[in-house]
């Protein structure tokens, strides 16, 4: 495979600390490996999805994050990146992997005991023990703490019990379920005694060797879905289905062997949030997971630009290129500029959440503050995925609708990503709970001014220290602020600014609504900020991703490299002002002339990437020959590999 050498830089700096890492699967993953053709069935889907993940395991290309002594290869932030590797090829293999190694395995893995460890994760590794995690229930989804199945200790068999209560108690939309899981990971109610303990996880089996249910289980098959085909799910009910007492994974809390409820987190709330803040990475690959996808269509819709031709210049007998059209262009560039400031964002989300489990508990709040960056980066990637994946489709006219054109399929694989792992709305609720919880205490008896001034001194100082890229972004806003007002605009401390400002704004006034509510404790008062918490966890995002950006060209070695990532940081930060640009105008920060020029900005920074383009698809990280099955006639106008020799320049002239 041969790019060009900006597009092999761009893809470097992109990779960041895991680009060894993805240039294996680069090097050694093929297209067959990888790529699912588009006419299969679902029966056809599900077996070949099962196939090529064992292929992958037994290569050891998605083994990371397990315990070495149990066939582990590598770091939880080595798995972020193998979720996004594979995300580029299939979606319904990323997710059945997901399934199997992210939360199976992940909760064996973060729940469990050195014996559930020794026992299970070998079996859940290489696929020989397909597993389940079964949370979510017909009635209850992103409210786990409400769940209705109940896992009852009986002390007289040392056994615990399994059940279903009532019909909305049924495990729901569960992978792995409908045709080749054996044992789910089941949430449920603990009760022992008599008394109620919280949420707990129970190692329930529910299939025989020969693929049977087991007695008292009861599984069924959603079949055919509006994606992931691949993905065997199903429902699943248990009518008092027995357990040995070993199999409840009681690394927080559990029953002894003398039959006595014992945890060393006292409280149940702090021990349910703890053991769900152990399942983080599963968010964080849902996001990444939906930007690689997305970053598929974008290579595919930026080389379509650079080669279909539509309609002649005055007097010319040439047809124009779709990329020369400025309107095309703002259609894909600045989505190619998200793409790059997330996929920034994204590796420093997996370094952090590495330090968080090397950490082993010992910095609790740094691990709460995972859990909101997670919250908020999955709900603004896969936002973002799902509109840019339909732009892409538009984007290639007819062809991008061809099914062998490789969108659609993606298009509708990642639909889902929006609503599981956490809905995006409750989402970004979380994040803007999360914004206002470490300074709640200090409202006391304040009025209004004194929450403000203390709301954005604590924004000020706690929440805009995070970033490991602070040093460097003081500096950038020193330099902006002795910039004359003309040149602002393409100087990122003054993006920085901007970002800054709208976070701070926001969370103030929502401190300010929240803090009346409060006083009132009514439903209603509460629920009427729901819309400003949602903009609160946007803006926050926001900001952090920009932070991200800025760190990764900061790291980057190559100047020419360096200089064309900040043109494309430019990009991005613009585009996110403009798009929010009435919030701004309603808020006085700038006036319609600025807005003006902003837009301007924006145009004229699309013009300067045009030529740019192809390198800048390359980038992005997507082997050109996964963009299509091997076995698929290359759809007319698409011909991935046709200018790799050629220098961006001379593919544009």
């Amino acid at each position: 495979m041969t790019i060009t050498p900006t597009g092999e830089g761009l893809r470097r700096a992109l990779d960041g600390p895991f680009h060894d890492l993805k240039m294996r699967w680069r090097n050694e993953v093929k297209a067959d490996d990888i790529v699912r053709h588009t006419d299969m069935s679902i029966e056809e889907a599900r077996v070949w999805t099962l196939d090529r993940i064992k292929r992958l395991t037994k290569n050891e290309f998605v083994t990371a994050g397990f315990p070495a002594a149990q066939g582990g290869t590598g770091t939880s932030a080595e798995s972020v990146a193998n979720f996004e590797m594979m995300a580029m090829g299939d979606l319904s293999l990323t997710i059945k992997s997901g399934v199997q190694h992210g939360l199976f395995g992940g909760a064996i893995t973060n729940l469990g005991t050195t014996w559930h460890h020794e026992t299970f994760l070998p079996g859940a590794i290489d696929v020989s023990l397909p597993g389940c995690f079964a949370m979510t229930e017909l009635g209850h989804g992103s409210d786990v703490q409400s769940i209705e199945t109940s896992i009852t200790w009986d002390a007289d068999t040392s056994e615990f019990v399994v059940h279903s209560p009532s019909p909305t108690a049924a495990k729901a939309y569960i992978g792995n379920a409908a045709r080749d899981g054996r044992m789910a990971a089941v949430f449920g109610q603990l009760w022992v005694d008599g008394e109620h303990h919280g949420v707990h996880v129970a190692l329930v089996p529910i299939r025989d060797e020969k693929g049977n249910p087991m007695p008292g289980v009861t599984i069924g098959d959603h079949g055919h879905k509006g994606g992931l085909l691949g993905v065997d799910n199903g429902t699943i009910s248990f009518e008092h289905v027995r357990v040995p007492r070993e199999m409840l994974l009681d690394r927080y809390g559990g029953v002894t062997e003398e039959g006595k409820y014992a945890s060393k987190i006292e409280s149940k709330n702090a021990r349910f949030f703890t053991m769900l803040g152990t399942l983080v990475r599963g968010r964080i690959c849902v996001g990444g997971g939906a930007a690689s996808a997305t970053r598929k269509a974008l290579s595919i819709a930026v080389r379509y630009a650079n080669e279909r031709r539509q309609f002649r210049q005055p007097g010319l007998g040439e047809e124009i290129l779709l990329i020369d059209y400025l309107q095309h262009q703002r259609r894909l560039l600045p989505d190619v500029a998200k793409a790059y400031a997330y996929g920034f964002a994204q590796n420093e989300i997996a370094l952090q959440l590495q330090r968080i489990l090397d950490a082993d508990g010992s910095d609790p709040q740094a691990a709460r503050e995972l859990e909101t960056r997670a919250a908020g980066m999955k709900a603004a990637l896969t936002r973002w995925a799902n509109d840019t994946l339909q732009e892409c489709r538009e984007a290639c006219g007819g062809a991008g609708y061809m099914s062998d054109n490789g969108i659609t399929l993606a298009r509708q694989d990642a639909d889902i990503f929006a609503t599981f792992e956490g809905d995006n709305t409750v989402l970004l609720q979380l994040v803007a709970k999360a914004l206002l919880l470490d300074y709640k205490a200090t409202w006391g008896d304040m009025d209004l001014a004194g929450t403000a001034q203390k709301t954005a001194k604590l924004l000020g100082g706690r929440f805009l220290e995070r970033t490991t890229a602070r040093s460097v972004i003081d500096r950038l806003v020193a330099t902006a602020n002795r910039k004359p007002e003309a040149e602002q605009l393409r100087a990122r401390g003054w993006h920085v600014q901007m970002f800054e400002y709208r976070e701070k704004h926001i969370v103030e006034g929502l401190a300010q609504r929240m803090r009346s509510a409060a006083k009132t404790k009514t439903f209603e008062a509460v629920n009427a900020t729901q819309p400003h918490m949602i903009e609160a966890g946007k803006a926050h995002v926001d900001r952090v991703v920009l932070e991200a950006f800025i760190e990764g060209i900061e790291e980057c070695q190559d100047d020419y490299i360096k200089t064309l990532l900040v043109k494309v940081c430019d990009l991005f930060a613009l585009s996110v002002i403009e798009e929010n640009r009435a919030w701004y105008l309603e808020h006085e920060v700038f006036d319609a002339r600025r807005s003006k020029a902003i837009t301007s900005a924006v145009d004229a920074l699309c013009g300067e990437l045009r030529s740019q383009s192809l390198a800048l698809a390359e980038g992005l990280g997507v082997p050109e020959e996964w963009l299509v099955h091997p076995r698929t006639a290359v759809p007319p106008l698409i011909t991935p590999g046709r200018r790799v020799d050629e220098a961006p320049e001379a593919a544009a002239s």
